[in-house]
């Protein structure tokens, strides 16, 4: 992995490239332990295991920005279709000395945004309709400089992996459960049988648990690491804040129902679907709070006028 934002004119963020590391090796860890432990208990299922592991692992990273597209129902805009939205990204991208990612647009309400791929020349930066329409041009831009922040520092390809490794452990906990490998020899291996039916589930647990806490841990973390980046690099952090505090306020007037389907793609969002009550509830949110971002960008825009 690169040093955070070392090819470009966002600023450097050792304390996000050293949680970056730390947490892909840690889950790095988990995911090799537990699929070592998936072949010394079901020996004779072992070519499969690897297989599913390896395939799902390599196909996920490749194709993380198609998934994540077409899951969020996001579709590529050109710079006739969307003039000021390409117009702003090149002119961040110039000030940046990046490359610009691919621009899409989704057809949804909730005003929000979000960053994927697996490095900045395969990247896609995606705005809602219902945040074009709400946003002043400002106010775009530093939303947009967020996103592209994450491009930048690599976080997304970081949380793109860290994520998946987790429900990759789950699935291959079904594969074995399901696929009968458990028990597929019962007359010799009813033990060892039994002994795996128990342990790999509670394993598989464990694994989930903590890939989940440490992501949350990681998604808080950038998102922070986004908001001092764009507010550096626009030098317009009250823009930033006042794009914050929009669209978190409408956010919570979206109904219920949309908000839910949106959640499970949270990590990668401006700001998380929720509803005002979910907000305040929300311990192991994957962003921080408002005020917190909004402190942190008051303390940036008092540092910039002095």
């Amino acid at each position: 992995m690169s040093s955070s934002g070392q090819h470009t004119r966002f600023a450097p963020d050792r304390g996000l490239t050293s949680r970056m590391v730390g947490t892909m090796f840690v889950i790095g860890l988990l995911y090799v332990g537990f699929t070592g432990l998936l072949i010394a208990l079901l020996r004779g299922a072992w070519p499969l295991i690897v297989l599913i592991s390896g395939g799902l692992f390599v196909a996920q990273f490749w194709f993380s920005d198609k998934i994540t597209e077409r899951a969020m129902g996001a579709h590529r805009v050109t710079e006739e279709q969307y003039p000021q939205l390409h117009g702003t990204i090149d002119r961040l991208c110039a000030l940046a000395d990046m490359p610009k990612p691919r621009v899409a647009v989704a057809d949804n309400d909730m005003p929000n945004a979000f960053a994927t791929g697996r490095n900045p020349q395969n990247a896609v930066v995606c705005v809602t309709t219902g945040l074009l329409r709400r946003l002043e041009p400002e106010e775009l831009e530093g939303v947009l400089a967020h996103e592209l922040s994450h491009v930048a520092h690599r976080d997304v390809a970081v949380m793109t992996i860290a994520g998946f490794l987790g429900v990759l452990a789950g699935a291959m906990t079904r594969v074995a459960v399901y696929g009968g490998f458990m028990g597929g020899n019962r007359n010799s291996n009813d033990q060892n049988a039994a002994i795996a039916a128990l342990i790999i589930p509670l394993v598989s647990i464990a694994v989930y648990a903590i890939s989940f806490l440490l992501t949350r841990l990681l998604s808080r973390y950038r998102e922070l690491a986004a908001d001092r980046a764009a507010a550096q690099l626009t030098g317009r952090p009250s823009a930033l804040a006042s794009a914050l505090t929009k669209v978190t306020g409408q956010i919570a007037a979206i109904p219920t129902e949309d908000l839910r389907r949106a959640q499970p793609y949270n990590a990668f969002y401006f700001a998380p679907a929720l509803s005002a009550k979910e907000t305040a509830s929300q311990l192991l949110s994957t962003h921080p709070t408002l005020e917190k971002r909004l402190a942190q960008l008051a303390e940036i825009s008092e540092q910039l006028g002095r």
